[in-house]
């Protein structure tokens, strides 16, 4: 008999704060933590604004002392894994290490170590670059950290697969529970890709919005002035574990991870295609052993393209057939920016806030609906609706698409 996975904890760093219930209450409120750059100065800049996490304070899970071993995107990932472990209320002890594992994406990496190595490289020799550099900066070392920060001895890895990688260190990480060789996975992603390098670069792609004198609008999913993503910083932490022994140790559960999904485009490295989303989606909701009238809500990917938000519906509709008309969806990225290998993470936890509450997060930001956009998107105010299923989507570069979905118990 096939294993249940539950969600019984769960921990954030993001735009719109440092911890869960802060998070969500900006979200549900429709509130932009997006704003102009101020971990340099962007002048130069073609995009001048970010989703930036905002008074973070990273002795919470870390000693002073450590710091500088560790990237920033590795901090974030700690600092939620704190959070998303009391909330848990899980303390992984010498009985359970074995048992428990941890699996978190990662997009790209520890992209603000690597610029300032390089600086330090160029400017002063390879002498001076620091011993822990390679370790600051690999992509693994944050589901690493959090293994040797908690005792965990089971699974550890990180997933690179563009703005797919949480979803996908989610849902294998399910399916190492499912096979009996986990109890608990912490699982999630991280992301800290607020420099001069990965602003300019995906500039020069002409994937970022421009609209630098109003920030806090430039994210606007569906919007027919929509002109591209801004970028996004944090981490989102979630505690999977096995139904039986959460249910054993008394621990308080959100949701079942009932249904994963996956499929790859194999036709383009960066243009959207309905087809590989849309049998993403499919497979989810089979996983799930749902149908597609189940599904009452979609946390969406929702990046504020102009071709990717309405390839997205298209492909809802492809996946959903009649049933898409039912759905509501919104897209958390109108309020956080996007946050590449971290967006899954996050958009998870608002996916199961919205579960928990019967909440419908907006998409804030729509002040001319495109046409072309045709299905319920919840402009700029939540709305209450029983929410029994709930499911995300996030889809990256090189074509991989990833999709969870969440049901009540």
């Amino acid at each position: 008999m096939r294993k249940r996975i539950v969600v019984t904890g769960m921990g954030c760093v993001s735009p719109l704060g440092n911890d869960v219930a802060t998070t969500w209450q900006r979200a549900a409120a429709g509130q932009s933590g997006i704003d102009r750059i101020t971990k340099f100065d962007p002048a130069e800049h073609r995009s001048q604004m970010a989703g930036e996490v905002r008074h973070f304070d990273p002795t919470i899970a870390i000693a002073e002392t450590e710091l500088r071993k560790m990237d920033v995107f590795i901090q974030y990932a700690l600092v939620a894994t704190k959070e998303a472990l009391a909330d848990a209320n899980l303390e992984i002890t010498d009985d359970i290490a074995n048992d428990v594992g941890v699996s978190v994406g990662i997009g790209i990496g520890g992209l603000t170590s690597i610029e300032h190595m390089d600086h330090i490289l160029l400017e002063r020799g390879p002498r001076k670059i620091s011993p822990f550099f390679i370790p600051m900066v690999i992509s693994n070392m944050a589901a690493g950290q959090i293994s040797i920060y908690h005792n965990c001895r089971n699974y550890s890895t990180s997933t690179s697969s563009a703005c797919s990688s949480s979803n996908h260190s989610i849902g294998d990480a399910a399916r190492i529970i499912e096979r009996g060789d986990a109890k608990a996975m912490i699982v999630g992603g991280a992301e800290a890709t607020v420099t001069p390098l990965a602003i300019g670069g995906f500039a020069a792609m002409r994937a970022l919005s421009t609209r630098n004198d109003d920030p806090k609008h430039a994210s606007r999913p569906y919007d027919v002035d929509r002109d591209g993503f801004v970028m996004g910083e944090g981490a989102g932490i979630l505690i999977l574990e096995d139904y039986e022994f959460a249910k054993a140790r008394g621990a308080k559960i959100y949701c079942e991870l009932a249904g994963y999904g996956f499929s790859s485009d194999a036709s383009h490295m960066t243009a959207p295609n309905t087809d590989g989303p849309s049998r993403a989606m499919l497979m989810a909701i089979r996983d799930a052993e749902a149908n597609p009238e189940d599904v009452d809500y979609i946390n969406t990917h929702g990046t504020s393209t102009p071709a990717g938000d309405i390839n997205e519906l298209n492909a809802v509709k492809l996946a959903l057939g009649d049933a898409a008309r039912q759905v509501s969806l919104s897209s958390s990225k109108s309020m956080t920016g996007h946050l590449l290998g971290a967006a899954g993470a996050v958009e998870a936890v608002v996916a199961v806030k919205a579960l928990e509450t019967g909440l419908v997060p907006p998409t804030i930001n729509i002040e001319n609906l495109d046409p072309a956009c045709d299905l319920d998107v919840t402009p700029n105010q939540a709305k209450e609706r029983k929410i029994s299923v709930a499911m995300s989507n996030s889809f990256g570069f090189g074509g991989t698409n990833a999709t969870l979905v969440f049901r009540a118990v």
